[in-house]
């Protein structure tokens, strides 16, 4: 199993508000829009676009692989959000780690995948790049909003 993690970032909310907000995938329609449009890149606005999201799952466009859909697997109030990856050949789970940092939280990504060696130096750099990027689009949100 593969383990890619981002590094921790601050998010200026409460521990307990940053996990009811994050807990219910439906609030990242609202969080989504919030988002600056600055902090998309450009090659990534369609997919942007094409979000699908209900209360227990989201799904996305991922470039050349198709669509991926995480499913809410566990809710562990109010630190620890996993999602697994369905309707794709290997497993792969994203889980957000959230810690108490005075009035804010801290975060952490972490996606586990269980790829074949053969496919791990391709598969190994886009990967870390999505555990970075989300870590990244989460600082951007305004939870108290």
């Amino acid at each position: 199993m593969a383990e890619f993690k981002s590094a921790e970032t601050t998010l200026y909310a409460p521990i307990e508000s940053v996990f009811n907000k994050l807990s219910d995938l439906e609030n990242f329609k609202y969080f989504l829009d919030k988002i600056p449009a600055d902090k998309i890149p450009a090659d990534k606005l369609e997919q942007f676009k094409s979000i699908e999201i209900t209360s227990d799952s989201i799904a996305f466009q991922a470039g050349p692989t198709g669509a991926v859909k995480f499913v809410v697997i566990e809710r562990n109030a109010p630190n620890l959000i996993k999602l697994q990856a369905a309707d794709i050949p290997l497993s792969l789970t994203l889980e957000l780690h959230l810690k108490p940092s005075g009035e804010n939280c801290m975060q952490q990504t972490i996606i586990n995948a269980d790829i074949p060696p053969m496919l791990k130096p391709m598969v190994a750099g886009p990967l870390q790049k999505v555990v970075d990027q989300f870590g990244s689009v989460l600082s951007a949100i305004p939870f108290n909003d």
